[in-house]
């Protein structure tokens, strides 16, 4: 299994798959043909379908250079793709093609290169199931946060505090920026707003649902405006973890030395999903982003709050389980609707599923693993229309200038 660093990656939105990874391979294609006099990009299925909402034809202008790229948005083709994320680099020196590269940007900012396969010498985890881990961890006598650092070395640790820092810098500034999001929607920034709602003798439950949706929005928003945020596991998703993560810190004055473990376990369950399912939209629908990231959260939660792997496994397995069959639909392919306000709902999902699992473990009768097979499979029968290409649920029925 790869590296938790795969999981988080300090990147500017809106997307990972269809902005991080498209930019990504035309950076790599550059390196590879500098001298290319032109260059050509088509972009396939979700790319093609969202691309333009996503910003993917503006981050390749940006890299190869307007004045010298067409990109193309080849909406039909008879072909059989690799993956619903895919894209082909052409380079040109007069009429002569110089250079090819077919690239899948399979999510998280994570791209594929056709014919080049990935090196063995990036798996870092020996085991690639929960079970294993588990079993391993009960072997050893060691923590969850422990086994991170067994197999990623000690450097992690200054690793996660640099992705913790970004993580409260897209808070911060998303909580102190108001305005209408970029796109043509006219989506208003709400996280200035709920933030500032605080109320005398506010109800401790109501104080949580605001502050953890302020966050979560802060986050989202700033991914929606181009700005920097991290991967968690993607761009989409990324509102969710940092929010909980900073309402528990500053209601039980963790330490950031803690939040570190907490960030090293989530990041070992979405590790998981990327090696046995996807965290694709394009590939598995939002239940593979937000289901994932929801999954995360639980599991950073139990982390901080000294529970059990058993238990840590159940929080995790509930936050996806009720996610299975969530579509990706967003309006006008932008990162806005639903996707900000669904940062914030998982969230609280997440605190719930933890909440559950400190009663609930010993009964559970479902995995992780289990859950995880279950949300690819789910997401392969997903119709296409629900899978991040606007064609169908929300993105189909809005109309912006009639709005129902």
């Amino acid at each position: 299994m790869k590296s938790i660093r795969d999981v988080y990656k300090i990147g500017t939105g809106p997307s990972s798959s269809h902005t991080m990874g498209p930019a990504r391979a035309a950076k790599l294609f550059l390196e590879r043909y500098p001298d290319a006099e032109r260059y050509r990009v088509k972009l396939y299925q979700s790319l093609c379908k969202t691309g333009r909402g996503h910003g993917t034809d503006r981050v390749l202008y940006d890299i190869l250079g307007r004045s010298k790229t067409e990109v193309q948005f080849c909406e039909y083709t008879t072909e059989e793709l690799p993956h619903p994320n895919t894209l082909d680099f052409f380079a040109y020196i007069g009429d002569d093609e110089v250079g090819k590269m077919r690239v899948q940007s399979i999510g998280g900012g994570d791209i594929l290169i056709d014919g080049e396969d990935p090196s063995a010498a990036e798996e870092v985890y020996p085991e690639n199931s929960f079970a294993e881990i588990a079993q391993f961890c009960a072997w050893r006598y060691i923590s969850l946060s422990e086994y991170v650092e067994l197999n990623e070395g000690p450097e992690i640790w200054d690793f996660l505090r640099e992705i913790w820092r970004a993580m409260k810098r897209s808070i911060e500034i998303g909580l102190h920026t108001d305005g209408i999001l970029p796109g043509g929607l006219n989506v208003k920034r709400k996280a200035k707003y709920l933030f500032s709602q605080e109320v005398p003798d506010e109800i401790p439950q109501v104080r949580e649902l605001r502050l953890v949706c302020s966050y979560a929005y802060a986050v989202a928003e700033e991914n929606a405006a181009n700005g920097t945020i991290v991967t968690a596991p993607t761009c989409g998703s990324c509102g969710v973890l940092p929010s909980v993560l900073l309402y528990m810190q500053e209601r039980h004055k963790f330490s950031d030395d803690t939040i570190l473990q907490a960030l090293a376990v989530a990041g070992l369950f979405g590790a998981l999903v990327k090696r046995n399912a996807s965290i694709s939209g394009a590939e598995c629908g939002c239940q593979a982003e937000i289901g994932t990231a929801c999954s995360m959260a639980a599991a950073a939660l139990c982390t901080l709050m000294g529970m059990s792997i058993g238990q840590t496994e159940y929080a995790a397995e509930i936050a996806m389980e009720h996610q299975l069959g969530l579509t990706c639909d967003p309006i006008c392919g932008l990162v806005q609707i639903p996707c900000i306000e669904r940062n914030a709902v998982a969230a609280k999902r997440a605190m719930d599923a933890f909440n559950l699992s400190h009663f609930l473990c010993g009964t559970r009768n479902i995995s992780f693993d289990m859950v995880v097979r279950t949300m690819k499979e789910t997401g392969q029968h997903i119709s296409e229309r629900y899978r991040e290409t606007s064609e169908g649920g929300l993105a189909k029925l809005y109309n912006r200038r009639n709005v129902q």
